[in-house]
């Protein structure tokens, strides 16, 4: 069984797009693309995909991940074309590698977001981050299944500063005019603080209050640095391992070839 992991998007207007209306739409590229997945056992077999860490539905998102196990060996890059031209536009697959390590889930420990909030003057939006930060709590409240939960938003948070850009090529929401722009690294905790969350955070400490909703896109999440305080790409490893390994489609291709008559 070969394992393959998966980045993708989620852009535009598919943004709105839930987790399950993801997977739909993916196993139906899984069979237009004829991937030979691995199934379950049991009375009701399905595809072989691990879906890790989605991100909240109305966001958008540079860096989600899945991974799939195949019953053939395949080329990754191959794949990724077939699987990309199979789904719709704004869900586009963009990386591909073969799983050489373990633990991709264990890997996805932070993420990097950035919050467009138009209407907003970024001095304000500067004030607000600096109480925000300062703060040693911000406690927040969440409407669950079980009622309002309160909880800090700060402790989670590992970097937080606003900017001005006019225009920035990863975002969901791109504008030609100038906008208050939040840059956001925040560790994958329990329970998790979402983008949501920080944005009711320098509501409460600074009075912050964008007058429409925040452009969120998650720019990319794995391995949190504590000396750098950046990101690193989980994939990283497998691209590693991958440079002194054959891949398993290259030596399924080598045990297939014919031997040449009088060779040892």
């Amino acid at each position: 069984m070969q394992r393959i992991r998966l980045r993708y998007t989620k852009r535009g207007r598919l943004r709105f797009t839930s987790h399950r209306d993801f997977q739909r739409a993916f196993e139906r590229a899984l069979r237009r693309a004829e991937v030979p997945m691995a199934y379950s056992a049991g009375f009701t077999p399905h595809p072989k995909v691990s879906y890790a860490n989605a991100a909240p539905t109305g966001t958008g998102s540079e860096a989600e991940y899945l991974e799939i196990a195949l019953t053939e060996a395949r080329d990754p890059d191959k794949l990724r074309e077939l699987l990309d031209e199979s789904l719709p536009t704004g869900l586009d697959i963009v990386d591909a590698v073969e799983a050489r390590t373990s633990g991709l889930a264990d890997r996805l420990t932070a993420s990097v977001w950035e919050l467009r909030l138009d209407g907003v003057d970024p001095a304000d939006a500067e004030r607000a981050v600096e109480a925000f930060k300062t703060a040693e709590t911000v406690e927040v409240q969440r409407k669950t299944k079980n009622g309002m939960r309160t909880f800090d938003a700060r402790g989670a948070v590992a970097g937080l500063d606003a900017r001005v850009e006019t225009h920035s090529p990863q975002a969901d929401r791109p504008t030609d005019q100038p906008c208050a722009i939040l840059r956001l690294v925040v560790r994958h905790v329990t329970p998790a603080v979402r983008p949501d969350d920080v944005l009711s955070g320098l509501r409460a400490v600074a009075d912050l209050a964008p007058p429409v909703p925040a452009a969120v896109t998650r720019l990319a999440q794995g391995l949190f640095d504590e000396e750098t305080g950046t990101v690193t790409d989980p994939l990283a490893p497998d691209r590693e391992a991958a440079a002194t390994a054959p891949s398993m489609a290259a030596a399924t291709a080598a045990a297939k070839a014919p031997v040449p008559e009088g060779s040892a």
